[in-house]
């Protein structure tokens, strides 16, 4: 009976050390203050529309809920008014698509990775957000069509992200041509993609992108940031059905990433928040108060800031996790926009860039 609970203490400690990793609760010490004001009245409108997601997955077996979320995704851009040209791209193992506003220029680029929690979400789901920046930043704009779960393993899409980051430095939509400013953007799963990206960048010794925005980022697979149970309430997206998984013991919770990523929850491949955060471009990270993964981009910004990283937090009240998918209907989301532009001018004014080189 003695080595029965030997082994349990073991896979215990196994659990809080490796899987888990550093406790990172110190860094909740930072208090941001929340927030204020009352939402737009088009916001109940956004409100509808989750209702209408949630209760697209749950009206079908499990089976196929994976299909019927994707296809919900790829949807959300039906009916919408775009002004940019969509040009597929295909080439050796890299796939996406060009989002080109008229009259851009090909020097400005802009790389972006869609979310949609590693297992949906396309370029075609994101589009309008990926025609907004590309007419925000007079920039093209490659929507990576990464590799998703389950039909891959987690480190595929984040090496197509990584070949897209190699591939942009030096191409633009109309062939090779040299860069003049580069922006690394995503939202969700690939805010988080996007962060371990520019790390990724830095470490390589690559050219570094002129800055980063990452819109409700998730940053740490652990699952451990408070607002993951306080939010759940508020997080009309991911609140109906993260909410319930994240009701399992953690230590169940973190066996489970471990095997179906390959990788443990405390790497920085899975989670940013946990590797080397100093020496990044400046960043922007906008996340809502009301969402589960608010601490998570919390959490990000002040340990990144504390290794001397140039990145800040921006955060509105009420809104749903990347409410800038609703524009321009929505007027927070425009104001998130412009909130995305008014960083960039800073950036531009501040600069003080070498020329990109592959």
């Amino acid at each position: 009976m003695a080595w029965l609970v030997l082994a349990v203490a073991l896979l215990v400690v196994f659990s809080f050390v490796c899987l888990r990793g550093e406790n990172l609760a110190y860094l909740d010490s930072n208090v941001i203050p929340r927030p204020v004001g009352e939402p737009s009245p088009e916001h109940q409108a956004v409100l509808d529309k989750m209702a209408e997601f949630a209760s697209a997955g749950e009206s079908v077996a499990r089976r196929d809920r994976i299909k019927v979320i994707r296809e919900f995704m790829d949807g959300m851009s039906e009916g919408k008014s775009f002004s940019s040209e969509f040009t597929q791209v295909a080439t050796g193992n890299l796939r996406g698509e060009w989002v080109l506003a008229p009259g851009v220029d090909p020097r400005r680029r802009v790389l972006y990775i869609h979310g949609g929690a590693w297992f949906a979400g396309s370029p075609a789901s994101h589009r309008v957000i990926t025609d907004r920046l590309s007419r925000l930043c007079n920039a093209a704009v490659f929507a990576l069509d990464y590799r998703l779960l389950p039909e891959n393993k987690r480190v595929d899409g984040i090496v197509d992200c990584q070949n897209a980051y190699r591939w942009i430095l030096a191409n633009g939509p109309h062939g090779p041509e040299e860069l003049d400013f580069l922006l690394v953007s995503g939202d969700s799963a690939g805010g988080s993609l996007t962060l371990l990206t520019i790390a990724w960048a830095r470490d390589e010794g690559l050219a570094p992108p002129d800055a980063a925005v990452a819109l409700s980022p998730s940053t740490d697979v652990t699952m451990t940031a408070p607002s993951l149970v306080s939010n759940i309430p508020t997080d009309p997206m991911l609140g109906p059905g993260f909410g319930k998984l994240l009701k399992l013991p953690k230590i169940l919770l973190w066996w489970t990433t471990w095997f179906s990523n390959r990788l443990l929850p405390s790497d920085p491949r899975c989670s940013p928040l946990r590797g080397d955060l100093s020496g990044l471009p400046p960043v922007l990270v906008h996340a809502s108060e009301a969402e589960m993964l608010f601490d998570d981009a919390r959490r990000y910004v002040t340990k990144a800031q504390a290794a001397g990283s140039p990145v800040e937090l921006q955060a509105w009240p009420h809104m749903v996790h990347v409410w800038h998918v609703f524009s321009p209907e929505l007027p927070e989301a425009e104001d998130a926009f412009q909130n995305i532009g008014e960083f960039l001018d800073a950036v531009a004014q501040g600069a003080n860039r070498e020329p990109h080189a592959a």
